[in-house]
């Protein structure tokens, strides 16, 4: 950094006579309402007080009107900062007195953070996506012009014995929770888990991987309406994705399930309340499994 410069395009000499020359400005004018104040004082005629107090007044505006065309003069030469600052602009809206604009800077901050993290998982799904790519490139169609075989993944050919040990554990780490495992169309698994007198769960998997699950009441008819805890269990297998530990993906899937349990004993965790329109809290957090209303969770 050069002597007298505060950043590029600053002056800092110039910036140091400014803010003396502000201070200056504040006494002058500090000693016209001073002047204001005493009023007309220390003369023995009226003539004599109101010469005085005219000449006073008059030289303190005059002192007021020079300190504040050397301020503007020093302003010019101060100059403007560079844009090249790290945080731009942007770092000024936490220092906006502005009620409303105050949180602003926090929130780019995290949009920053989550578009930082979307770009991470972005890459990882594309490396996942070219191991398990379905076209061929280009020198591979030139070195041979055989069809070459598909290459399988290896992640989705699992014996089913392995499958149904999987499973096995499983159902011994939940007494409260009963699981039956049937294959009616070949290798294809389907799980009909019971979580006490609450729920019926219908689970499809392919090898070790959840494809499919429905939710119903413990009495309900399987081949009615899905309903709103379909629909979360649909929103968790999305969010229980590790394609190269299929294991502990049900395994996780299985304990956030387990936690419907006490669907109807369990109060939602904002409103405290145990039924919203006649609903019991059919969330639950992917995270701590603590219970709330569709509503409320948001």
């Amino acid at each position: 950094m050069a002597d007298g410069v505060l950043s590029p395009g600053v002056n800092l000499e110039a910036f140091s006579q400014a803010i003396a020359a502000i201070q200056a400005l504040r006494s002058s004018v500090t000693r016209v309402f001073d002047c204001l104040k005493d009023g007309m004082r220390n003369k023995e005629t009226l003539e004599g007080r109101e010469k005085g107090f005219v000449a006073a007044f008059q030289e303190s505006l005059h002192s007021v009107s020079r300190d504040l065309g050397e301020l503007e003069r020093l302003s010019n030469l101060v100059g403007k900062p560079s844009e090249n600052h790290p945080l731009h602009n942007s770092g000024l809206l936490s220092l906006d007195p502005v009620q409303d604009k105050t949180p602003l800077y926090s929130q780019l901050l995290q949009a920053y953070k989550w578009s930082n993290k979307l770009q991470y998982h972005a890459g990882l799904a594309s490396g996942l996506l070219n191991q398990q790519s379905l076209k061929r490139s280009a020198n591979q169609m030139g070195v041979s012009a055989k069809r070459r075989p598909k290459a399988q993944p290896t992640t989705l050919v699992l014996p089913p014995q392995y499958v149904d040990d999987v499973i096995n554990r499983i159902d011994r780490m939940f007494p409260e929770m009963t699981i039956q495992l049937s294959r009616p169309n070949g290798a294809s698994a389907m799980l009909l888990v019971t979580l006490g007198k609450v729920l019926k769960v219908i689970v499809v998997m392919r090898s070790l991987f959840i494809d499919r699950t429905i939710v119903k009441g413990y009495n309900e008819n399987v081949y009615t309406e899905d309903g709103k805890v379909t629909d979360h269990a649909t929103t968790a297998l999305l969010h229980y994705q590790l394609p190269q530990m299929p294991d502990v993906v049900v395994r996780s899937f299985m304990t956030w399930l387990r936690s419907y349990i006490k669907l109807f004993q369990a109060p939602c965790q904002r409103c405290g309340k145990f039924l919203q329109d006649g609903l019991p809290p059919t969330w639950r957090d992917f995270r701590t499994l603590e219970a709330f209303h569709d509503t409320c969770r948001q």
